[in-house]
């Protein structure tokens, strides 16, 4: 599966996935607003299977000041006016299954873009009744759009690891931490990366050694913001632990 060699390696190693970008919200009425940078790691192996592949995988982001690119621990939401506490990235796993169906692939001359298309609707872990600050609904709803381009020579030479520059743009509703309640409206990332040989400096000291590296072997259930803010709240671990 060629697309296993574009978004990972499939001789093994790791891999490591880069990516900076922005974060913008609208409410009905008002916006959009620039809200904040965001720039994160995803580290992944992937390992072949009887029907596939599995791709083992966790990642950090960093919530980031628009103007100075700052690391924020806390945060003035301009929507409400409230002062809030920054809840980072840091889900572990995110694991996926990969090869049941074709990735959809387009040839632009010298180019090829493969182009994921991921639409969410789930039971959401924050039920509203019992989270009415943090959640707007008892149903996630979200869309992750990925292109991922690569130059044809590599991928027709066979390497096991293919170069590869990726795009990506996610809508979706409030951040639990953000505490905006049943407010309208919602959030737009829009982030671009690569494949890169190290996690960047301050990625690094911030996150740790246990995001530095991929699992070792699979397990379920993928951790996200909303299952992390869920677990944090009802007083597991919380944000910087290695357990979102």
């Amino acid at each position: 599966m060629d697309f296993i060699r574009v978004r990972a390696s499939s001789d093994g190693a790791e891999t490591i996935s880069y990516w900076t970008g922005d974060v913008y919200g609208w409410q009905d009425d008002d916006g959009p607003h620039h809200l904040f940078g965001f720039e994160g790691v995803n580290v992944a192996r992937a390992v072949e299977t009887g029907d596939g592949w599995r791709l083992l995988a966790r990642e950090a982001a960093l919530y980031l000041d628009p103007r100075d690119r700052r690391v924020l621990d806390t945060w003035h939401n301009p929507l409400t006016g409230r002062d809030v506490e920054v809840q980072h990235v840091f889900n572990d796993p995110v694991n996926q299954r990969l090869g049941g169906h074709p990735v959809p692939e387009t040839r632009l001359g010298g180019q090829v873009v493969y182009n994921v298309d991921v639409r969410l609707a789930y039971p959401s872990p924050l039920k509203v009744a019992e989270y009415p600050e943090n959640s707007a609904s008892d149903t996630y709803r979200a869309l992750e759009l990925f292109q991922f381009f690569v130059a044809a020579a590599d991928l027709d030479s066979g390497v096991p690891d293919v170069p590869c520059v990726f795009s990506w743009c996610r809508v979706s509703p409030w951040l639990p931490w953000m505490a905006m309640g049943q407010r309208g409206g919602g959030l737009v990332y829009h982030c671009r990366g690569a494949k890169v040989p190290e996690v960047p400096v301050r990625l690094r000291e911030r996150i740790g050694e246990h995001f530095l590296h991929a699992p070792e072997r699979w397990s379920e259930p993928n951790m996200t913001s909303w299952t992390a803010f869920a677990r944090r709240a009802r007083g597991g671990q919380g944000a910087g632990t290695g357990e979102r």
